[in-house]
């Protein structure tokens, strides 16, 4: 009986269905609610064996991936950018029911790039840090708004600590109630960010306190919690990079390569891939090297380049150097290396 291959163009309500044979003959075209229960009931009309099921990456792909994976489906997430060039060749014409029908025959062909569907754990502990990201921006957000609000009228905040900021607003609109109402209210607010924000920092410290991987990462010098569980759940499993030098690329502290012929040019970094634990990466190296006490084999590397170059090259080839130890630690189970002896 001849494999057959879907491919499902999905939406947040409705998901375009399309099923073809070996050969690329279309067996089923459907449109069903975006839920892996009307999804896998519209593929039972088949009796077929499923080879692959494609869907692109997205909101929806983790629930959609595991509903059908659970339901016995042999069910692939395919990586958006090859997706997209894909759809673009097969078909002039962009509707959904064309999409379904490229991805179908994408899937078929096997000319794709599969991604890595994170755990739910781990897609949970995402959520914990990027919930947490949103409350620290918004609290930044909110300190800026008072301090442009203020400015026309000549008051200035200046420096001072979280703790003082309160008061500090209070003490300037002293004597007029309007802007004192006005700044009151934002206060109010802050406050309300600052309790949550508290709230979401405490459970980010239980959890990394009690997970012995973020612990080990933790012994390098600037890492601290945000980075531990962010490269944690970023990698979710270290078995999908064969060499720990690919994990810098993923997360796209590579330089960016155009070679053709005799033309061979390196750029910026590519930025793809995650960009929070990205971040948190590069703010671990802005620690090691401008605050950090501690010497070691790899600040000596980091402030060789730093001399030579410049200080912000510097902490990206550090932070891609953290993200290449910190694969080989999980890989080996072994901790952060001081020395140059030791390493």
């Amino acid at each position: 009986m001849s494999p057959l291959y879907a491919g499902l163009d999905v939406s947040l309500e409705t998901t375009s269905i399309c099923v073809v044979d070996a050969e690329g003959r279309i067996k089923l075209e459907a449109k069903a609610p975006s839920d892996p229960e009307s999804i896998a009931a519209h593929l039972s009309q088949l009796t077929g064996p499923f080879e692959r099921i494609g869907l692109e990456a997205g909101p929806l792909s983790q629930w959609l991936y595991f509903g059908l994976h659970d339901r016995g489906y042999p069910v692939v997430c395919i990586e958006t950018r090859h997706s997209k060039a894909a759809i673009a060749a097969m078909s002039m014409n962009k509707t959904d029911r064309n999409d379904a029908r490229s991805l179908a025959q994408l899937v078929r062909s096997g000319w794709f790039k599969a991604v890595h569907v994170k755990s739910v754990e781990s897609q949970e502990l995402r959520t914990l840090l990027g919930s947490r990201e949103f409350l620290v921006n918004k609290l930044r957000d909110h300190e800026n708004e008072i301090r442009g609000q203020l400015r026309p009228f000549g008051l200035k905040v200046g420096q001072v600590s979280t703790s003082g900021f309160a008061e500090r607003i209070r003490e300037l609109v002293e004597g007029r109630p309007r802007l004192s109402l006005c700044m009151e209210a934002l206060l109010a607010a802050r406050e309300a960010v600052m309790k949550q924000l508290s709230m979401l920092h405490g459970e980010l410290l239980r959890v990394t306190k009690n997970d012995e991987l973020c612990v080990r990462f933790m012994g390098i010098p600037g890492v601290g919690p945000v980075t531990a569980l962010a490269f944690k759940t970023a990698v979710d499993r270290p078995d999908r990079f064969r060499r720990s030098s690919d994990v810098g690329a993923h997360l796209g502290l590579a330089p960016r390569q155009h070679q053709s012929g005799e033309i061979d040019r390196r750029g910026r970094i590519s930025k793809t891939g995650d960009g929070l634990t990205r971040t948190a990466l590069f703010a671990a190296a802005n620690v090691m090297l401008t605050r950090s006490t501690q010497w070691t084999v790899l600040k000596h590397w980091g402030v060789s380049i730093a001399k030579r170059s410049s200080l912000k090259k510097a902490k990206v080839a550090v932070a891609r150097k953290l993200a290449v130890i910190m694969h080989r630690m999980w890989r080996d189970g072994s901790s952060f290396r001081w020395t140059a002896k030791e390493a």
